[in-house]
């Protein structure tokens, strides 16, 4: 049995049990979080999609911890100008146990 959930703008296809890693969100640690926005679930080899979302289907999970993904660097560069702008970005991220899937 697995879900397609909506948060932060991105799609994650979950399974109860599943560690992922979305968005941050301001849920505390160890607190419990719910997913409405489910878009699709799949369970006895039976596909259910919503139009856009399903009617009372949630998706909960567990927060584990809070962090910071792998540094990227932003630089601009314009040629003959002498501009140069060296920027290092960190994503903050929230992970997160999936517990259970309701249909």
């Amino acid at each position: 049995m697995y879900a397609i959930i909506e948060t932060g703008g991105k799609q994650y296809r979950v399974e109860e049990g599943s560690i992922l890693n979305v968005e941050l969100l301001t849920a505390e640690v160890g607190s419990e979080v719910g997913f409405e926005k489910v878009l699709a679930v799949k369970k006895d080899n039976k596909l259910q999609v919503g139009q856009p979302y399903l009617d009372g289907a949630t998706v909960s999970g567990k927060v584990l911890d809070h962090g910071k993904g792998k540094k990227i660097i932003v630089f601009k560069f314009k040629a003959k100008k002498n501009y140069r702008r060296k920027q290092g970005h960190r994503q903050p991220f929230t992970r997160i146990l999936i517990d259970k899937i309701e249909l």
